[in-house]
């Protein structure tokens, strides 16, 4: 047995990297060419008008999202006051009484309440 080890040089291309790496470069070049040609045939069976609604309607949910964490923001800040919380919910029991005195009151208002409330539901359910 020799005590010399046999140690084989890698072979290397003219930019220094060995033909290991220069193979896998080869290798990942035509897989990501493939890759992208799947990727513009699937881009160009899409209907772009379609995706123009969709994106609007993303765009408004977004738009809607963004405002009710403004809110949220805003009423939690009025929260943290000690006394406006008491005086808006004083408020909303002025509102509701004096809707409620002013629709309520009589059977006529209270009819003309519910027959309101059909033609809207009417309306908007079909």
């Amino acid at each position: 047995m020799s005590d010399a080890t046999t140690e084989q040089e890698p072979t290397t291309s003219e930019a220094g990297t060995t033909w290991a790496e220069s193979e896998a470069g080869a290798n990942f070049s035509e897989r990501y060419g493939e890759i992208l040609s799947k990727v513009n045939q699937t881009l160009d069976q899409v209907d772009w008008s379609q995706i123009s609604r969709i994106g609007k309607g993303v765009g408004v949910l977004l738009a809607v999202i963004v405002a009710q964490v403004l809110i949220k923001g805003v009423l939690d800040t009025i929260n943290l006051l000690p006394v406006v919380p008491g005086l808006l919910e004083l408020l909303g029991l002025v509102v509701v009484g004096q809707w409620s005195w002013k629709n309520l009151s009589t059977s006529e208002k209270r009819s003309g309440v519910v027959s309101r409330f059909q033609t809207l539901r009417q309306e908007y359910l079909g």
